[in-house]
């Protein structure tokens, strides 16, 4: 899954969906997110990197690179549980529930630390690095539990 990911990076047409597909998808989905909760929010390509930078009232507040928009973080999930496969429907049916919940959180986190940034831009190292990470993690770690201890075959009997 990697590999390929890689390779659909490698190959993307940045000129149309700037800097690739997923990632402007996101950085759209945000914007909208953020203009439905009543902030004047717009996104604009970054004129130096490859990412879509975020601005709330006229306040650049962030910017969503390609590790924004969940797909690491998916196949990460994905590989776990192709790993401790269940039958194949029940399998096929978390991978893309997980992945949906995956990448649902991860919008609405983009969403949450664009609005913190915006209202507390000197608390960016701590939300950035610290709490928006560990509740992304947090939650393929519990999907992760559900699937081991509810789904998984290997599941351990009481002997």
């Amino acid at each position: 899954m990697t590999v390929g990911y890689n390779l659909y990076l490698n190959v993307s047409d940045g000129s149309k969906f700037y800097p690739d597909y997923l990632t402007h998808l996101v950085a759209e989905q945000t914007n909208a997110l953020l203009n439905g909760l009543g902030y004047e929010s717009n996104i604009m390509p970054h004129p130096n990197e490859s990412s879509v930078k975020i601005i709330i009232n006229g306040t650049y507040v962030a910017r969503v690179i390609e590790g924004c928009n969940a797909v690491s973080i998916i196949i990460l999930f994905l590989s776990f549980i192709v790993a401790f496969a269940s039958k194949f429907k029940t399998t096929l049916i978390y991978c893309f529930a997980g992945s949906i919940i995956i990448y649902a959180f991860n919008l609405i986190r983009i969403v949450i630390l664009s609005i913190g940034l915006y209202h507390y831009p000197w608390r960016r190292e701590i939300l950035h690095t610290v709490i928006f990470p560990m509740l992304i993690y947090g939650t393929v770690f519990l999907l992760w539990m559900v699937w081991v201890n509810r789904f998984s075959k290997n599941i351990k009997t009481n002997a």
